[in-house]
């Protein structure tokens, strides 16, 4: 069985793949996370996710069982990528964008091996309820959104934001789980590798 290493510093992705049972050894790949002029979010997620595998390839002095694991995720509202916001006031900025309104979440998800990379992206949707006075300033004093992208994450206390959902929750959290297992399965790569009976 090959060898997967995930390329991310996410402790989201990392628990993701340990739920679906998926053995794997994280690793940092650095890359410049930078947009290029008039890059779809479509794009942009995508090129990350394949840049960060291919990079997270590079780091290893063996590659012939190893496969690579990268991903991105971006909330994208009228078309624009929201990042991590940099201080509280582009926190709040967001949390007022999105408030009442609905957004994409777009993940996208790479594997890299020698000679072989594959990628796709899953588009989520997400609805905003409305938000109080104060609940926007509470929930950036959380500290929960200063490293999430669009500044909130759906799996905490921003759950209770979220009205409606057509997607993947998972890729939403950073990991679109049914995608990537179906992936992981075609490099040879099962899930569920400490359940009894499961294929290997």
């Amino acid at each position: 069985m090959a060898t997967l290493y995930l390329a991310s510093g996410s402790p989201r992705r990392r628990e993701l793949l340990a739920q679906i049972g998926v053995s794997f050894t994280p690793l940092i790949a650095s890359i410049d996370e930078t947009p290029l002029p008039d890059e779809p979010a479509h794009g942009y997620v995508e090129r990350l996710a394949r840049e960060k595998a291919l990079a997270g390839l590079a780091t290893l002095e063996q590659t012939s069982a190893a496969v690579v694991l990268g991903a991105d995720t971006a909330v994208v509202l009228d078309g624009r990528i929201l990042g991590k916001p940099a201080d509280r006031a582009e926190g709040l900025s967001m949390l007022a964008a999105l408030a009442g309104r609905e957004h994409q979440v777009l993940t996208a998800v790479a594997l890299a091996a020698a000679g072989r990379i594959e990628s796709q992206v899953v588009t989520s949707r997400v609805l905003f309820r409305a938000l109080r006075a104060g609940e926007a300033e509470a929930y950036w004093a959380s500290g929960e959104p200063q490293d999430k992208a669009g500044g909130y994450g759906i799996q905490g206390l921003a759950a209770v934001f979220v009205s409606q959902l057509q997607g993947s929750y998972s890729a939403v959290v950073g990991l679109p789980l049914c995608e990537t297992a179906q992936m992981l399965e075609a490099f040879g790569i099962p899930c569920w590798q400490a359940v009894p009976g499961s294929p290997q």
